[in-house]
């Protein structure tokens, strides 16, 4: 690769799409970031507000209860003859019905505005007692909870408690049953004995620490003050990270089918310089745009922690906080480069676009969520961001684990977008698999090759059975186990097979058994060789949950207690699994397309059904 060259091509790059855009769009461009830049710590720090006013309840101004309801966004106060409330307390000429007394409506949102009520009179309760000089006697129960970091996995650290004096006699608080009662309308009186509805869910310790980013979080209080654990504040401030990539890739997309359907990229393929010159050139404005609005989301979100004392500790965080995006931001370029090369139109490109944004996405966040709560966030380069939030340091086997697939996945995307980017393949218009097929064939170029192919699926392998652990480990196993077990023989075999069709396809290996039998071998034990990188797990202990040893202890031998011997044959009978699933799949390919997907739907039966022997076996 030419520096001097793909230096030019960016410059003609950016001065190309520099010169298609008005003021007008880049305003808005810029007003929209800055709106995000602006808002995320903000709903970050104040949490979900969905809910406002979603309450009615009619309460007159005279009532104990009416002061609760002010105070708490929930709900609306009404007059208490209003008949469209939610809840109502009953007054002097209410009949049938002693005053003070609350009924809910008749209907689920009735009932669900009955136990929110409860628990915002516990909450003003609190804030009352709150105020109480003699804190001990108002609050005898002081809960402390502090989270760190566990060895393997981490959880909840121990808490601290200590107790005070008994409440003084004859203080009485709101809701504790005097006023209320049982109503006719089907509704009870509010009972702040219901301890177990505490204050707001707080956001959880990433990495070491609790609370808010922005600082002001309570490092104790009453046991209604303790909230699960849930990272929404982390997440939102991660949400800045990824939100710009999707209008970038838009962009990039756009450019590399434009140059497709003008044929104006003829121009380049005729010039003196490589395929890859041009695919760096012009991928390489949009990748430092990328890093660039990552950057200042970064140092402008650290500066507003407090965990980031000073420049320097504001420059690691961003750096940390910058280098597990970057995997995402060329995993986000290198499969939009291949829905650009592949499409047809603009919008099959924006079907493309849109679908590879919501996987990819998805697998960005849903492992995320469980950010120190269960090791399966592992998975997501988010965590590593929120961990770089909190102040927290993360380990070079922690990053590789997160990192390493994205960065190995989006180098065999460009590479295989790279196939079909040459005149024969950029300028015909065929359908999306059929140009999928055509970039595999692409990098065929003998027997060896299918080896090679295998391996290098290696990463889209380990991403996709990664994604199906996250997705199902929250489920019973009973039904995530069955699951699992197919959906992960389908991926494998997939890999194994496609690039042996795609072979077949284009003619370039005789369709005869024999030839199926040795693509079958090969393509088995590539993956075979390959697949061993995925030991790789043991490091964030994936193995000792259930779903984890069914998706990988079965390959690696790691986290499962056996002899040497079962060890032994763990590590080589997969080996003769892979060569006859990819030989049966090698010998549908041979026929056509229908007979590929009938050895391939056999081929998964036969995966699964060794993997659920192997996992009832290991118990």
């Amino acid at each position: 690769m030419n520096l001097r060259k793909t230096l030019r091509i960016a410059r003609w790059e950016v001065s190309k799409n520099a010169g298609q855009l008005d003021r007008r769009t880049v305003a808005v461009a810029a007003v929209v970031l800055l709106a995000v830049g602006a808002l995320t710590p903000m709903v970050a720090s104040e949490g979900v507000t969905l809910d406002d006013g979603i309450y009615r309840v009619g309460v007159s101004q005279d009532s104990p209860y009416y002061a609760p309801v002010q105070n708490d966004s929930t709900f609306v106060a009404v007059e208490p003859r209003d008949e469209g409330s939610d809840l109502f307390f009953c007054t002097e000429t209410t009949p049938r019905c002693d005053p003070g007394q609350v009924r809910a409506d008749a209907t689920p949102k009735g009932k669900a505005a009955l136990a929110e009520f409860r628990k915002s009179v516990t909450r003003y309760n609190d804030r009352l007692l709150a105020d109480d000089p003699d804190r001990a006697a108002a609050f005898p129960v002081s809960v402390s909870v502090s989270y760190v970091e566990q060895t393997g996995l981490r959880a909840a650290g121990s808490g601290e408690s200590a107790a005070g004096r008994t409440t003084r006699e004859g203080e009485k608080r709101l809701g504790s049953g005097e006023s209320g009662g049982d109503g006719s309308g089907g509704g009870s009186g509010p009972d702040s004995s219901d301890s177990g509805s505490g204050g707001p869910v707080q956001a959880p310790s990433v990495g070491g620490g609790g609370g808010s980013l922005f600082g002001g979080n309570a490092a104790g209080g009453t046991p209604s003050d303790i909230a699960p654990p849930f990272p929404f504040e982390s997440l939102v401030l991660a949400f800045a990270f990824v939100l710009p990539m999707n209008f970038v890739i838009q962009a990039y997309a756009s450019t590399i089918l434009d140059e497709r359907v003008n044929e104006r990229g003829e121009l380049l393929l005729v010039s003196p310089v490589s395929r890859g010159d041009i695919i760096a050139g012009k991928t390489l404005p949009y990748f430092v745009g990328m890093v660039a609005i990552a950057s200042v989301t970064a140092v402008g979100i650290a500066v507003l922690t407090p965990a980031s004392d000073g420049a320097l500790a504001v420059a690691a965080t961003a750096a940390k906080s910058v280098s597990a995006v970057v995997p995402i931001a060329l995993l986000f370029l290198s499969a939009s480069f291949v829905g650009g090369m592949f499409a047809r139109s603009f919008k099959e490109l924006t079907f493309v676009t849109v679908t590879l944004s919501v996987f990819l996405t998805s697998y960005a966040f849903v492992p995320a969520i469980f950010t120190n709560v269960h090791p399966i966030a592992a998975i997501s380069p988010l965590t590593l961001v929120v961990k770089a939030l909190r102040g927290a340091a993360f380990s070079l086997g922690e990053y590789a684990f997160s990192t390493g697939p994205l960065f190995l996945s989006s180098g065999v995307l460009f590479a295989l977008g790279a196939g079909v980017y040459r005149e024969e393949d950029m300028f015909t218009q065929r359908s999306v698999p059929l140009k999928f097929l055509d970039a595999l064939d692409s990098q065929i170029f003998g027997r060896r090759s299918v080896a090679k192919l295998s391996a290098l699926s290696i990463p889209f392998v380990f991403v996709g059975e990664l994604l199906v652990v996250a997705l199902l480990f929250a489920l019973p196993g009973s039904i995530s186990m069955p699951v699992l077990l197919v959906a992960i023989a389908g991926v494998e075999e997939v890999a194994k097979s496609v690039h042996v069709y795609a072979g077949f396809a284009h003619s370039r290996f005789e369709r005869t058994l024999r030839s199926a039998a040795t693509l079958g071998f090969l393509s088995g034990l590539g993956f075979f060789l390959g697949e061993k990188a995925t030991a790789v797990a043991q490091l964030v202990g994936l193995p000792n949950l259930e779903l984890g040893k069914a998706a990988f202890g079965t390959v690696t031998g790691l986290g499962i207690e056996a002899t040497p011997l079962v060890l032994v044959a763990l590590f080589v009978t997969p080996l003769a699994l892979h060569t006859v699933t990819a030989t049966i799949t090698a010998a549908g390919a041979t026929r056509d397309r229908n007979w590929y997907l009938g050895t391939l739907a056999v081929a998964t039966l036969v995966h699964a059904v060794y993997n659920l022997t192997v996992v009832s076996y290991l118990g």
